[in-house]
């Protein structure tokens, strides 16, 4: 009952403030579909990006920032349709459970079956995680009003993205202060999944991919210096009960535990839906937002 009333009154507040901005005529938040070309991959990839009501308003502000991974078979829209990443975001700053920032969604992916790329990691003709760092990181914080340092940047995802996230965030520790893994990928599942059509298709690839960047792996062989930057990461895992990467993300906690990693583990009620990614925004934001330096 009191998870409703909260629910109640989140809502409520998040309407009293739409009243208020559409009397006053001030700026409100909004999300943006826009796009860059990637000399690496030779292709124009989209994405969308959250900017906060003060965006506008204030054009000196910089503001921490998320990126946001979205899962296989998905798009940079994913975050923005299906877990509407808005509402929920002016609800939680209307609360006071989460300050300003900017949100940002690559796109890494599409329909696979039909021939066009996936995943967050490089393979041969899909370079993604150097486009990642080299071309799509830097254009986002050159281009918007970004703070730009490791303690106001996260990362986080889901499926996919979420083992993307992980990745990207034990490869680069110095650059994220926290990390957000909903149903994370953090290895191919011995059941469940999509599975390749044939040996060398996309999703293959993908697979193999997956494999090789195992989350699970790195924790396990990494040296005492690299655990030691690891350290300076805040981590979430959040998977479902019924969610079938459920014991990868079991074995991915074992092996941060074993390494003496700290880290925050919640295993819910749900599986790998948009039902229970959503439901993930009111806890993942919060928390980072009090992650990132005030």
């Amino acid at each position: 009952m009191k998870k409703y009333i909260k629910l109640f009154y989140l809502s409520l507040t998040f309407l009293i403030c739409i009243s208020v901005s559409a009397q006053t005529g001030r700026p409100q938040s909004k999300i943006i579909t826009d796009s860059i070309y990637s000399e690496i991959l030779d292709a124009y990839r989209t994405y969308n990006i959250f900017l906060p009501q003060s965006y506008e308003m204030d054009k000196d502000k910089k503001y921490p920032i998320l990126y946001l991974l979205h899962g296989v078979m998905d798009t940079n829209q994913g975050w923005t349709t299906r877990g509407h990443l808005k509402d929920v975001m002016d609800q939680l700053i209307a609360s006071g459970e989460a300050d300003e920032m900017i949100i940002v969604t690559p796109n890494a992916g599409g329909n696979i079956y039909a021939g066009e790329w996936n995943g967050y990691f490089n393979m041969p003709g899909w370079a993604y995680e150097d486009f990642f760092f080299k071309e799509f990181l830097v254009y986002i914080e050159k281009n918007y009003r970004v703070k730009g340092d490791k303690q106001n940047r996260a990362i986080a995802g889901l499926s996919m993205g979420g083992g993307g996230s992980t990745s990207y965030a034990q490869k680069h520790p110095d650059m994220f202060c926290a990390v957000y893994a909903m149903s994370a990928l953090m290895n191919i599942p011995n059941v469940g999944g999509l599975p390749p059509q044939n040996p060398d298709d996309k999703m293959a690839i993908l697979n193999k991919s997956v494999i090789e960047n195992s989350c699970i792996k790195f924790i396990e062989e990494a040296s005492d210096e690299t655990k030691e930057m690891l350290r300076t990461v805040k981590w979430f895992v959040d998977c479902g009960d019924d969610d079938f990467l459920l014991d990868r993300n079991i074995e991915f906690i074992q092996a941060m535990h074993k390494a003496d990693i700290p880290f925050q583990f919640r295993v819910r009620d749900g599986g790998h839906t948009w039902e229970y990614w959503h439901s993930a925004l009111y806890i993942s934001l919060p928390f980072i937002s009090r992650t990132f330096s005030k």
